[in-house]
C-alpha cells in the first residue's frame, strides 16, 4: 500500500527543506518506498478533516491504509521498523540509533528551533540581541558536545540510519548562521548527507512543490 503524507502547499521555508515533511520524504526515499503528497494551505491544516490526523493542525502526516500518524519523529520511526535500511538489525545499535534519534529531536533541536524562531519573529524587539546572545551560547554547547561525538567518524553509530536522518535536519536549520561551520566535522557531517542520492530526491521533490506554487502565482 502505498501511504501518503501531507506538506504545505506553500511552504514558509521557500523551498530550502526545512519544513519537517523532508524528514519523512527522505526517509520514504532511502527505504525505496513510492509515496503520494497532499498538499495543504495553511487554513486546511486547521481544519476537522486534517485535525482528525494531527490535533495540533500541523504537517506532516502519514496515512498508510486505517494507520494515521503524526509528529515526523514518530513517522521515522515507524518507516524504518517497517523497512530495512534505517536501523540496525542487531538490537543493542538498534537500541543505541534510536537513542540519538530521541537526542536530535528533544536535546538538538530544541535550542535550535527556538533560536530560528527568534531571529525570523523578534528581530524588531529591544530585547532581540541579548536573547540571542543566549541562545547562540546555548546552540554551540549542543553543536560542541555533538562534534565531540561525532570526532572522526562518518556517522553517529556505525552506519547511516534514521539518527542521522533526524540529526542532519536539525543542524540544517541553522542555515547561513555559520554555526556549524564551526565544528569542520559537523559542516562535513551535513555535506556527506546532503550527497545521499535519497536526500537528493526528497529535496528535488519538495523544491518542484515550492517552484510549482510560486510560478502558479
Amino acid at each position: 500500500m502505498i501511504p501518503t503524507i501531507t506538506a504545505f502547499e506553500r511552504s514558509p521555508d521557500r523551498g530550502r527543506g526545512l519544513a519537517r515533511d523532508m524528514r519523512v520524504r527522505w526517509a520514504l526515499e532511502e527505504v525505496g518506498q513510492p509515496y503520494e503528497v497532499r498538499l495543504l494551505s495553511f487554513g486546511d491544516m486547521k481544519e476537522p478533516a486534517h485535525r482528525r490526523l494531527n490535533p495540533f493542525g500541523q504537517i506532516p502526516t502519514y496515512e498508510e491504509g486505517d494507520l494515521a500518524l503524526f509528529e515526523s519523529g514518530a513517522i521515522i520511526l515507524h518507516i524504518a521498523e517497517r523497512h530495512p535500511g534505517l536501523l540496525p538489525d542487531e538490537p543493542n545499535a538498534r537500541a543505541r540509533a534510536i537513542t540519538w534519534m530521541f537526542a536530535a529531536l528533544n536535546t538538538v533541536e530544541p535550542p535550535v528551533f527556538e533560536r530560528s524562531l527568534t531571529f525570523i519573529l523578534d528581530r524588531d524587539k529591544s530585547w532581540y540581541a541579548d536573547r540571542m546572545a543566549v541562545l547562540d551560547e546555548r546552540v554551540h554547547a549542543r553543536l560542541g558536545e555533538l562534534s565531540h561525538h561525532l570526532g572522526s567518524a562518518d556517522w553517529l553509530d556505525g552506519a547511516f540510519s534514521a539518527a542521522d536522518l533526524l540529526m542532519v535536519t536539525v543542524l540544517r536549520r541553522l542555515g547561513s548562521s555559520g554555526m556549524v561551520e564551526k565544528f569542520p566535522n559537523l559542516s562535513d557531517y551535513v555535506a556527506r548527507a546532503e550527497a545521499r542520492p535519497a536526500y537528493q530526491r526528497a529535496f528535488g521533490a519538495q523544491l518542484e512543490v515550492f517552484n510549482s506554487t510560486s510560478s502558479a502565482g
